[in-house]
C-alpha cells in the first residue's frame, strides 16, 4: 500500500489557532481510508509560504496524493498556491481556465476583476484549474510526475462539492483497486487494558486486519469501549468474510472475559 500514502494539509490560522473547527481533516480522512489509500497522516499549518512548502517537499517524496484545505481566497494571507509553486519549484502564473471560470462568477454579480479577485486565478505553472460550483475560489490540481497535489478551498461546503465531483473520480481512476470493510460495536464493562490482551491475541491471526478500541467511560469505573474493525484486499466477499470471523472472535473473548457486548453498529 506504500505506492498509495496520502497526506492531509489544513492551512490557516485561524484553524491552527482554535477559532476554526478542522472538519475538513474529517472529511477528507474518512474519504480517503474508503477510497482504499493509506492516510499517514493531517498537518495543520499557518499561512506561512515557507512552513507549508517545506512540508509539502517533506512528504512529496513518498506520497501518492496530497490534498490541501484553505488559502486560496483573494486576502493577503491566502497564499497556498504561492507555497505549492515554491514547493515544487515553478512559479506562478495567471492560468487561462481559472480565469475564465473568476470572470463568469463575477459578472453575474455585476462586480469588476480587481487584483484581488485575479490572485485566485494565480495557479502553479502546469496545473489545472478546479472548478467551484459553490464558491469563487478554483482549485488548483498538480501533476507532479505520478503524484497528485490537490488544492481546495477551506469552506467545508465548497471543498465538499469540489471533493466529490472532481477530485473524487480523479482519485478513484488512479487508486487502488481495494475493497474496504468496516464493523463497530460497543461493550460495557470491560477495562481497555483487558480488552487489549484479546485484541492482541486475535490480532496475530489476522495480520492484515486493524482494531481500534476508544474508551467512551472511565476505565476503573463504568467502561465502555467502541470497538472499530476494519481490513481491505481485492475480494469483496473475502475481505467481508475475514472481518465477520474476526468479529465473531472478538466477541467472544471480550465475553469471556466479563464483557457485555450490547450493541453493534
Amino acid at each position: 500500500m506504500s505506492e498509495y500514502n496520502a497526506w492531509i494539509f489544513t492551512i490557516g490560522n485561524e484553524v491552527v489557532h482554535g477559532r476554526v473547527v478542522n472538519t475538513n481533516a474529517s472529511y477528507l480522512g474518512r474519504k480517503l481510508v474508503l477510497l482504499g489509500y493509506n492516510l499517514l497522516g493531517n498537518i495543520s499549518l499557518v499561512d506561512d509560504v515557507e512552513l507549508i512548502s517545506r512540508f509539502l517537499r517533506y512528504v512529496l517524496p513518498g506520497s501518492k496524493v496530497i490534498i490541501t484545505t484553505g488559502g486560496l481566497g483573494p486576502t493577503y494571507d491566502d497564499r497556498t498556491a504561492e507555497a505549492i509553486a515554491k514547493a515544487i519549484n515553478v512559479d506562478l502564473v495567471l492560468n487561462d481556465d481559472a480565469l475564465e471560470m473568476i470572470k463568469t462568477k463575477y459578472s453575474k454579480l455585476n462586480l469588476p476583476l480587481t487584483n484581488e479577485r485575479l490572485k485566485m486565478a494565480l495557479l502553479p505553472r502546469g496545473a489545472k484549474a478546479i472548478p467551484n460550483p459553490v464558491g469563487t475560489a478554483p482549485g488548483i490540481h498538480v501533476e507532479v510526475e505520478d503524484k497528485l497535489i490537490i488544492a481546495l478551498p477551506g469552506v467545508p461546503k465548497e471543498m465538499e462539492a469540489m471533493f466529490e465531483g472532481y477530485v473524487e473520480p480523479l482519485l478513484r481512476s488512479v487508486g487502488p483497486d481495494i475493497s474496504l470493510v468496516e464493523k463497530e460495536f460497543e461493550v460495557r464493562a470491560l477495562p481497555e487494558s483487558t480488552a487489549a490482551e484479546v485484541v492482541n491475541k486475535v490480532l496475530k491471526r489476522y495480520p492484515v486486519a486493524y482494531v481500534k478500541t476508544q474508551p467512551k467511560g472511565t476505565e476503573l469505573g463504568s467502561p465502555i469501549l467502541s470497538v472499530y474493525v476494519c481490513a481491505s484486499g481485492k475480494s469483496k466477499g473475502e475481505v467481508e468474510e475475514l472481518v465477520n470471523s474476526l468479529v465473531k472472535e472478538l466477541i467472544e473473548g471480550f465475553t469471556a472475559k466479563g464483557g457485555l457486548v450490547n450493541s453493534k453498529k
